[in-house]
């Protein structure tokens, strides 16, 4: 029984990291399929609408059926935390990334948002979801860690350096000269602090998403609502942003591919994943395999797109990793320091009771 206990509890500890590592395959898709419907002229603005949309059809009926039971009402300050919520992550944080993405590329923005873990583990301190104690090496670890980690962001921010083409034979068979010129011509500093913003408001959302749970544990309706929202927000938007109604228009290509691929996968799986794993880990943990999306997006990136990764991403991604691992190393030992004081609390102390020899009374037993 001991051994079908720890084995389950090792599966169980297993599973946030899969999933996570899951979510991470997931976004690398999104990226390239999003950046091919943007080649083809797809406006970011409805593609955002469009992806909420379909999130929205496909977690309804699940949260409506499966949480009608365990759902709590709806007041007012829950309302203006979902609120809040489709403000930071379905309008700012994807509007933001997808215009970042466009001035610079998807192997750049996705490397970028390896500083997502050390911007969210910041918020994470200032509204006390972690706790920081420089005498202790695995506290001193995350400040560290997250300092690298920042420095790594600056470094791809302020040094591009050459271009390195890691599959020849992609990049002359896509495009045939138009890559080189589209690449000069990026805007990589607005591009940037798009990216920037786009991050902020993420690490924002997985903050408020943490503290909305407890007010609200009801993962697959918090999601609908979310997406809802996000729906009604970035409807808005693209109606102020985008005078042309024809480009509402939507057929059977990539930009449909792209809505429904990043609606369903990236918008309904991806909160309802994430709620999970932030309730049983923290927001911090939720966004530590981060990197992992960087090396998928390089890869594919390279393949599909025929893009061009340069000197200064790959250098600042290396710090990032480590200042990355720094990071979520601290946080492991935090978790097992809390385990073995949780452990301590409800363990009795065992105390040594010498056996009365045969014949002589016993003194435990009190007597009158």
């Amino acid at each position: 029984m001991k051994g079908g206990e720890k084995q389950g509890g090792k599966v169980d500890k297993l599973k946030p990291i899969i999933a996570i590592i899951s979510l991470q395959f997931g976004y690398a898709g999104m990226y390239i399929i999003t950046m091919v419907s943007f080649k083809h002229g797809m406006n970011h603005w409805i593609l955002a609408t469009y992806r909420h949309v379909v999130a929205t059809i496909v977690i309804a009926p699940f949260a409506l059926i499966l949480e009608r039971k365990i759902r709590p009402k709806m007041t007012w300050p829950l309302f203006l935390r979902i609120l809040a919520l489709g403000v930071l992550e379905p309008l700012m944080d994807q509007n933001f990334y997808y215009i970042g993405m466009k001035a610079t590329s998807a192997t750049y923005s996705s490397a970028f948002l390896n500083a997502l873990p050390a911007v969210t583990f910041i918020m994470a301190v200032i509204f006390r979801l972690e706790t920081v104690d420089l005498k202790k090496v695995r506290s001193l670890a995350k400040v560290v860690g997250t300092a690298i980690t920042v420095g790594g962001a600056m470094v791809m921010t302020l040094y591009k350096g050459p271009a390195i083409q890691l599959v020849k034979a992609a990049h002359n068979s896509f495009h045939s000269g138009s890559s080189s010129s589209e690449t000069t011509d990026q805007h990589w500093v607005t591009g940037t602090l798009m990216i920037m913003g786009s991050i902020s408001s993420w690490a924002g959302f997985f903050i408020l998403q943490s503290f909305t749970l407890k007010k609200y544990p009801a993962e697959l309706s918090l999601v609908m609502w979310i997406c809802g929202m996000g729906t009604i927000l970035n409807a808005g938007a693209s109606l102020i942003m985008v005078r042309d109604l024809s480009a509402w228009k939507i057929g059977m290509d990539s930009g449909l591919l792209a809505a429904v691929y990043s609606g369903v996968v990236c918008s309904g799986m991806a909160y309802y994943i994430q709620g999970i794993v932030i309730r049983e880990r923290g927001p911090v943990f939720a966004t530590s395999f981060t990197p992992l999306c960087m090396i998928i997006t390089a890869f594919l990136g390279a393949l599909v797109l025929a893009e061009m990764i340069h000197l200064g991403s790959i250098i600042g991604a290396i710090f990032i990793v480590f200042g990355l691992y720094s990071v979520v190393w601290g946080k492991a030992k935090d978790e097992v320091v809390l385990e073995e004081e949780k452990t301590g609390l409800h363990e009795l102390p065992i105390t040594n009771i010498a056996k009365p020899k045969e014949g002589a009374p016993d003194k435990s037993v009190a007597t009158t």
